[in-house]
C-alpha cells in the first residue's frame, strides 16, 4: 500500500462556521466561493489564495490518487488554519471543527484515508485536552504543529509538557512550517517565503529541537518534519562542527546532533533525487516517508515517481513508499 503521508484538507465553504460572530472580528479563516469548484481562502479581510475543490472533496482526491498510484493519503489541516494568534477558546473551536471534519472524511473512506489533527498549542492545557479527544474519541493518532507555534521555538520549556503528553499518549507529531520567521523583508519577492523561507525555518526548528534537548529527554517521541526536513540535512555537518567546538551546544545534549537526526522522521518531498539520497543518508532509510503536500501547487505532482527517481535500493524505496509511515503513525494498521 503506497501512502502519501503529507497532504492537506479543509472543510468546504458551506461547512465553515462564522467564528467572527462568536469570538469577534479577527483573522478567522473562511472560504468565499468563486464558482462551483473554487473558493478564495480568506483570513479575516485578507485574501490568501484561491483554492479548488481538491482541498475539500474526497471524491476529487480519490480520482487523483488512483491516477498517481497512491493507495492512501494521510489528511492534515492546512497549516495556517492552526490560528495560534487567536484567543485560546477560539483556537480550540477552530481546531475542534477541523479535527471533526478530518475524522468524518476518514470514517467515510477508511481504506483510502487516515488523518492527523491540530491543537490550540498557544495554551498547553487546551492542547493536551484536544490530544486526548483526538485519540480517544476521533481515533486520530497524529497531530500537526507549526515550526514556531505561537512564536515559541520547539525547545521552549512551555511546549515540553505537550511533547511529553504526545509521547505518553502514543501520538505522533508532524511539524510543518506555518510561515517563515527568518529572512524578513529579504523574502518579500518571488514567492520566496515559501520557496526559500520555509526550508530555512524548518532547519532552524529541527536544530533547536535537537540541540535544546527535547529528543534527548523524550527519545521515544515519534516526530516528523515536513519538506524533507527543509535545509537541515544540508547544514547538519556544520551543526555537528558547532557541537565539536562550541560549549553552548553541550548544554542539553551529550552526543553529536547527527545522532539525534537519525531518531527523527522526515518526508521525502525534496524535488531532487540527489537531495533525497542525502536525506536518506542523514536520517536513515527507516525514517523517510513519501509525501506530496497535495493539493498545493508547490507540492510534488507525482510523489511515487519522485521517490523512485532517487534510484535507491529496492527495499529502501519500498520502505519509503509503503512501510515507514506505519512505524510513524502507529494507528493500529
Amino acid at each position: 500500500m503506497r501512502v502519501d503521508f503529507h497532504t492537506h484538507i479543509m472543510p468546504p465553504p458551506s461547512r465553515i462556521p462564522d467564528w467572527a460572530a462568536t469570538f469577534g472580528p479577527n483573522r478567522w479563516p473562511k472560504l468565499v466561493p468563486q464558482d462551483d469548484t473554487s473558493a478564495m481562502l480568506m483570513m479575516g479581510q485578507a485574501s490568501v489564495m484561491k483554492l479548488d475543490d481538491r482541498f475539500w472533496s474526497p471524491e476529487r482526491r480519490l480520482v487523483d490518487m488512483d491516477r498517481l498510484g497512491v493507495d492512501m493519503q494521510v489528511l492534515s489541516p492546512i497549516p495556517m488554519l492552526s490560528c495560534y494568534w487567536a484567543p485560546p477558546a477560539g483556537g480550540q473551536a477552530v481546531a475542534r471543527h477541523l479535527n471533526e471534519y478530518i475524522a468524518e472524511v476518514v470514517a467515510g473512506h477508511p481504506a483510502r484515508f487516515t488523518g492527523m489533527g491540530t491543537v490550540p498549542l498557544h495554551d498547553a492545557d487546551l492542547a493536551i485536552a484536544e490530544l486526548r479527544l483526538l485519540k480517544d474519541t476521533l481515533k486520530i493518532h497524529a497531530v500537526q504543529i507549526g515550526t514556531c507555534p505561537a512564536n515559541r521555538d520547539l525547545d521552549d520549556p512551555f511546549l515540553f509538557p505537550f511533547f511529553e503528553a504526545c509521547r505518553d499518549m502514543d501520538m505522533s507529531v508532524f511539524v510543518h512550517p506555518m510561515q517563515p520567521l527568518i529572512g524578513g523583508e529579504r523574502l518579500d519577492s518571488y514567492y520566496l517565503p515559501n520557496i526559500v523561507g520555509n526550508p530555512l525555518e524548518t532547519a532552524l526548528a529541527m536544530t533547536r529541537f535537537i540541540v535544546g534537548g527535547v529528543m534527548e529527554r523524550l527519545p521515544d517521541l515519534r516526530i516528523c518534519f515536513a519538506h524533507g526536513g527543509g535545509a537541515f540535512s544540508h547544514v547538519l555537518g556544520r551543526v555537528d562542527k558547532g557541537f565539536a567546538v562550541r560549549s553552548e551546544m553541550h548544554e542539553h545534549i551529550e552526543r553529536p546532533p547527527s545522532d539525534y537526526a537519525r531518531m527523527i522522521y522526515v518526508d521525502a518531498m525534496t524535488f531532487d533525487p540527489s537531495s533525497l539520497r542525502l536525506v536518506v543518508e542523514k536520517h536513515g532509510a527507516d525514517r523517510v516517508l513519501m509525501g506530496s503536500d497535495y493539493p498545493f501547487l508547490l507540492g510534488d505532482s507525482d510523489p511515487v515517481a519522485g521517490v523512485q527517481a532517487a534510484n535507491l535500493p529496492d527495499d529502501v524505496t519500498r520502505a519509503i513508499l509503503e512501510e515507514n509511515v506505519w512505524k510513524f503513525m502507529s494507528d493500529g494498521r
